[in-house]
């Protein structure tokens, strides 16, 4: 093994005990506190898909009961176990860089009694869909990326005003509608007061326009680089005339443009042409306009900062927002953030959240077996040896040093029959209920 990568079993093994008992004192009762262990350690797993009956069957449970009642009944307050999981990322990939980004997902769901489900648009695959949409606050530095915080976006007029399909799914009273980038203004707030150490925040358009975002950050002096819509107007000439961002930017002579890095991508730097003016009269506050040189597309963002920057302090928090983009997803297809089969508003947070802790388990685990890249974020390309160890690798290995398998011949035949027995009884009900009204379907 290269010198500046460290796998140790004992250690990876010790560091996972420590991230558990992080949250022991959440659970009140000895089992849901193993459960939740057992739990956390099958979505570590190379379990293909990680609902909970997978996850019982993984952890050598006889049947789903503890995993579903963890999720569902069991008392325990999945809030503080997110402060938990948003302490421990500022312990371990916590530095001066590091960069608050907002952001949302989707997650594709069949039926309408899912909380917040609905047909609208989701990025995760490109359309209107029957999709819940969650937004995430994610926090990324030299030593690597975690989500911090989550929330359940709840449609307005389709959930928040039906009393009826709110109590089905649990929705607590207290919650009320909030738009994306009013969650976000809640999740930001949230990691500011409890000292996650950013100074700086980015975004995509969703969250550019919201003026009140804009305000808040503005407010705790935390500077921001969000992405805002072509037809987006600025104040130019000292704030005396307005004009749309891309109005000024075919006006910008080739003097203005600047070839940066964005940091560096899968297949290496990620190249652009960039341009900045000052927007206001403050001097702090700035469009940043990207261009690709392959295709002569542009990208805007508003930035604004408490003290004057370099255009390359810029480019690198705008380069910064793919970082969630990642988490996402390193989440979905390494820990299971997306496989869950709950439809009630407790059990969504709770699945989330603690596929949010494997994830960040597996960020500190990568950061803490290459020391050296928190030292040297710049390092050039060695021409020998390997490379970092990524989320994926380390979440591979584990399967090998943490999770050996708990699955004999005989278990394996239990929850085949165990599977299928509830499989038919599903397919009687249905069957029934299509013969009952024949005209629906």
């Amino acid at each position: 093994m290269a010198a500046d990568h460290s796998i140790d079993a004992a250690r990876w093994r010790a560091m996972f005990d420590q991230a558990m008992a992080r949250i022991a004192g959440r659970f009140k009762r000895v089992e849901p506190r193993a459960t939740a262990r057992a739990f956390v350690l099958a979505l570590l797993s190379g379990v293909e898909r990680k609902n909970c009956w997978r996850l019982a069957e993984h952890a050598g449970h006889s049947r789903p009961g503890p995993m579903q009642r963890l999720l569902r009944s069991s008392r325990w307050d999945a809030d503080a176990v997110r402060d938990d999981v948003r302490a421990y990322v500022l312990e371990h990939l916590g530095a001066d860089d590091g960069v608050l980004i907002v952001d949302e997902t989707g997650f594709l769901k069949k039926g309408t009694a899912s909380a917040g489900v609905q047909r609208q648009y989701t990025g995760t695959a490109g359309r209107i869909e029957n999709t819940q949409v969650g937004v995430f606050l994610a926090y990324a530095s030299s030593r690597g990326r975690a989500l911090i915080d989550r929330r359940l976006y709840l449609p307005d007029a389709s959930w928040c005003q039906d009393a009826e399909r709110r109590t089905r799914a649990g929705v607590p009273d207290q919650v009320e509608f909030a738009t994306k980038p009013t969650l976000a203004r809640q999740m930001i707030t949230g990691a500011l007061d409890a000292g996650i150490g950013a100074s700086w925040v980015t975004g995509d358009e969703a969250y550019g326009q919201d003026p009140g975002l804009r305000a808040l950050l503005e407010s705790r002096a935390i500077g921001y680089v969000l992405a805002v819509a072509c037809s987006r107007r600025v104040r130019i000439n000292q704030g005396r005339t307005t004009a749309r961002a891309d109005a000024v930017a075919d006006r910008l002579p080739a003097s203005a443009w600047h070839r940066q890095s964005a940091g560096a991508g899968a297949k290496g730097p990620r190249y652009y042409d960039w341009a900045w003016i000052e927007i206001g009269a403050d001097r702090h506050r700035y469009l940043l306009i990207r261009r690709n040189p392959s295709s002569g597309e542009l990208a805007f963002y508003l930035c604004w900062s408490p003290r004057r920057v370099p255009l390359s302090e810029l480019v690198r928090v705008a380069g910064t927002r793919w970082c969630i983009e990642e988490c996402f997803q390193a989440a979905k297809g390494q820990v299971g953030l997306d496989h869950y089969q709950v439809r009630h508003w407790t059990a969504w947070h709770r699945h989330i959240t603690l596929a949010m802790l494997a994830l960040a388990f597996l960020a500190a685990l990568a950061a803490d077996a290459t020391p050296a890249r928190a030292a040297q974020p710049s390092r050039p390309i060695r021409s020998t040896g390997p490379i970092d160890l990524t989320v994926p690798e380390v979440r591979h290995l584990l399967g090998a040093l943490l999770n050996p398998t708990n699955s004999s011949p005989r278990m394996l035949l239990h929850w085949s029959n165990w599977r299928r027995q509830h499989q038919a009884t599903a397919r009687r009900s249905h069957y029934r209920r299509r013969l009952a009204s024949p005209s629906t379907g």
